[in-house]
């Protein structure tokens, strides 16, 4: 009998249901979108809801669509948007708000003032992520400072807070479990990824209730059953559930030290193994934990940027320069190169390696003969400096030197960007048949959890290549284009 996962990806956009087989085949996808709240410049927010309500209708339609029998589906595995806070009451299940988004700028003024006092140091020591409001704990303080009431219900017990993972499986499990994993734990700012535990001192330093979180789990345990009315005739083990950029780790098969991943959406996300020995990077770059399983830790050195595919979504709805996200790259090669023109997309400031929260957008070097496409170029091209701003990093601080990156993502579908971001690292860039890691990776360790697959050797035998990209452009080239974009950044920075 056939065995299936289906694996939720609730990401910044949309939330997807995938039904992946025994061999990590997609059989069937279903997809839909959510609506993005832009209340104040820098702001972002959605609607937790709408994401619980889209979760059931993509778990139905995939199921429908399909013809996968209910019977046959092992395990409902979930990746998600990481540092995306909720907060809401464990009487009624109601959000006190609106979901602060990953993206959102908003608590920056409690970070600056943390850093006033002197603790990023102890901030970063404890969680490996430098003091930031892209991460979770400033946005959930941001919340219990400033909706009203809320701070005496946290206070008194009655509110629950968490990542989109935490809510989904509460929502999923009718309110009977308050989980998440510890890579999602790993990106809160307030779990300590030395003991492995919610830190008491961050929760005081951020001003959050230890009531309020989650119990944390190793990603391939048992998260609770799902059971969607009377519909399904058995109830399906909740397991699987990782962040979506270590998902993609992980779906890229990187179990080795030294393996490096890329994951373009929205944001993107470059991940490097570094092993079971934790590392704390002097700047730049931080360290989460890559997966926590039976099996054991494996700790990664990430860098994240904030605006990749999202500039591109970007020149279509904003400056309607494109009909859509597909023809960025096909325009982009009409020209033979940027025409000294440089686009940095710091529309919520710059996340890795800078961390500016203040930095703001520009394009720069424009002239008289600049043409749409040198703009859609520069766009395109800023997508894989960025990616080259954190690679440099990351093997400077691992000692580790670079052999390949593997890619997955929407945009890697654009050849262009994957020849260019080739040319601009000087590496391979390995792009695979599937472009949902994140989803096959959660459902890769559902898999694991339910028996599907015994160990993660099998998983490497799994991963099928679509095309490698082997770099082309000259060194000189190479360092003239990259020189050009990095005083650009500098342009762009607030100091």
């Amino acid at each position: 009998m056939e065995r299936y996962i289906l694996s939720i990806d609730q990401s910044t956009s949309s939330t997807k249901a995938i039904i992946f087989n025994s061999v990590g085949k997609l059989v069937h996808r279903f997809n839909i979108e959510h609506k993005q709240y832009y209340p104040k410049p820098g702001w972002v927010e959605h609607n937790p809801e709408e994401i619980y309500e889209n979760t059931l209708i993509a778990i139905n339609k995939v199921i429908q669509e399909s013809g996968v029998a209910i019977e046959d589906i092992a395990a409902l595995s979930i990746t998600n948007q990481r540092e995306t806070a909720v907060v809401w009451s464990k009487k009624t299940g109601k959000p006190v708000c609106n979901a602060v988004v990953w993206q959102c700028q908003r608590s920056s003024e409690i970070c600056k003032k943390l850093e006033r006092e002197g603790l990023q140091k102890t901030i970063k020591e404890k969680t490996g992520l430098v003091l930031s409001p892209y991460f979770s704990a400033s946005k959930i303080k941001w919340i219990l400072d400033n909706i009203e009431s809320a701070r005496e219900r946290a206070e008194s017990g009655e509110l629950l807070c968490g990542t989109i993972d935490s809510w989904l499986i509460w929502k999923l499990t009718n309110g009977e479990n308050h989980l998440t994993d510890y890579t999602n734990a790993s990106r809160t700012q307030l779990f300590n990824i030395r003991e492995l535990s919610w830190d008491k001192e961050l929760l005081e330093i951020f001003t959050i209730p230890e009531s309020m979180m989650p119990m944390v789990k190793k990603s391939d345990e048992i998260f609770g059953y799902f059971s969607l009315g009377n519909k399904i005739r058995r109830s399906i083990p909740v397991t699987g559930i990782t962040g979506d950029s270590h998902a993609a780790l992980f779906g890229q098969a990187c179990f080795e030290k030294g393996m490096a991943k890329a994951t373009y959406g929205t944001g993107s996300s470059v991940m490097m193994n570094i092993g079971d020995r934790l590392v704390i990077p002097a700047s730049g770059i931080v360290t989460s934990i890559g997966w926590n399983t039976k099996n054991g830790i494996s700790y990664v050195l990430e860098g994240n940027i904030n605006y990749t595919g999202a500039t591109i979504k970007w020149l279509v709805e904003n400056l309607e320069l494109l009909a859509n996200s597909k023809e960025a790259g096909i325009i982009a090669s009409t020209v033979d190169d940027n025409n000294g023109v440089y686009f940095v997309p710091a529309f919520v400031g710059l996340g890795a390696p800078y961390w500016d929260s203040d930095a703001r957008a520009i394009i720069t070097g424009m002239s008289s003969n600049t043409r749409k496409a040198h703009i859609i170029r520069a766009a395109e091209e800023s997508i894989a400096y960025q990616i080259r701003d954190i690679i440099e990093l990351m093997t400077e601080e691992s000692s580790i030197t670079l052999k390949e990156l593997r890619v997955d993502g929407g945009p890697t579908r654009d050849n262009f960007l994957m020849q260019f971001q080739a040319d601009i690292l000087n590496v391979p860039v390995v792009r695979v048949k599937i472009e949902e890691l994140s989803a096959l990776g959660s459902a890769f360790i559902a898999g694991l959890a339910t028996g599907i697959w015994n160990n993660p050797d099998e998983l490497t035998s799994l991963r099928e290549i679509d095309r490698v990209f082997i770099p082309e452009m000259s060194s000189a080239e190479r360092e003239r284009l990259y020189g050009g974009w990095k005083q650009a950044v500098k342009l762009s920075l607030s100091e």
